[in-house]
């Protein structure tokens, strides 16, 4: 199978971004703000905040904005240092939701290996009291991997999100050079687990293309997800922060991002693919509502 693909070290047109609204953005980027909250869109550099933030909304980070894990993928700041949780946050986070009119929300998370619980017990009071401000709010949690911890997944779920997301990120065979502190098996058990544990949750996955990866790689790791009971999965292209991370191998094209999609949706039964140059774990994210009226649980 041939690679369609840009291998040049210069950005395809097809990643341009478009300018925001300016006033849109600040008017989310001043509430964070007002409320002393991070975002991963912030925190990560993401190339859809300007969409996002004009749109009104946020993926919000909680336990932030430091990190104990050193992903060199990732724009996240490393801390490695024990910090006490923020009691605060939850109740924070939970008036953002509540300014903000969101429809669904995503609550994601640094790595907190520091903490015995991997702040499970953080997430679910995020959950809880976002439930009590706005109850009809969806809630989708990007969660860590909690070093295997089950008793801490298992916190999380009975918190009763209605999305439950990990990221795989990339093929098995890269694992060691982007993950070093991952687990490609780990995180399929997890999201296995997930499943077991709460049927009802819909489960979600995602991963990034032009880290070094095969065509061939990416099929097999759509199926591992399909095997492992994945409703719905995100694929995007890396992108470097900087020249201390990974270099991209490869620009992967927009019609290679549609041939994984098609595999996924047609050939695989996935609920859904969202699959393309710009795509993040958490971009439109507000469309599983669509899903759970057409999927009901």
């Amino acid at each position: 199978m041939t690679n369609n693909s840009n291998n040049s070290g210069l950005k395809p047109d097809w990643l341009r971004v478009k300018a925001p609204q300016v006033e849109r953005i600040g008017n989310t980027a001043n509430l964070l703000k007002d409320l002393n909250l991070n975002t991963v869109c912030q925190e990560a550099s993401c190339p859809n905040i300007g969409e996002c933030f004009a749109s009104g909304t946020a993926t919000f980070l909680i336990m932030g904005p430091g990190c104990t894990r050193a992903c060199p993928y990732c724009d996240i700041d490393f801390d490695r240092s024990k910090r006490d949780l923020d009691y605060t946050e939850p109740y924070r986070l939970a008036e953002a939701v509540y300014r903000m009119k969101l429809k669904h929300v995503v609550i994601t998370s640094v790595n907190r290996d520091d903490l015995e619980d991997g702040g499970a017990s953080q997430f679910y009071k995020c959950v809880s009291e976002v439930r009590k401000k706005s109850l009809e709010t969806t809630i989708e949690l990007l969660i860590p991997d909690f070093c295997g911890n089950w008793h801490a997944l298992e916190k999380v779920l009975d918190s009763k999100p209605d999305v439950l997301n990990h990221n795989i990120e990339t093929v098995s065979s890269l694992y060691k050079k982007v993950r070093p502190q991952g687990e490609y098996e780990r995180t399929l058990e997890l999201l296995k687990r997930t499943r077991n544990y709460s049927p009802q949750v819909y489960t979600k996955s995602g991963f990034m293309l032009g880290l070094g990866e095969k065509d061939e790689e990416v099929l097999n790791l759509l199926m591992d997800l399909k095997r492992n009971y994945v409703d719905i999965i995100t694929i995007g292209q890396y992108l470097s922060p900087g020249p201390n991370h990974l270099p991209v191998q490869r620009f992967v094209s927009p019609s290679k991002f549609n041939y994984f999609k098609l595999f996924g949706e047609n050939e695989l039964g996935f609920m859904q693919v969202v699959s393309s140059p710009l795509t993040r774990s958490s971009y439109q994210a507000e469309e599983i509502q669509k899903l759970m009226k057409q999927y009901p649980r």
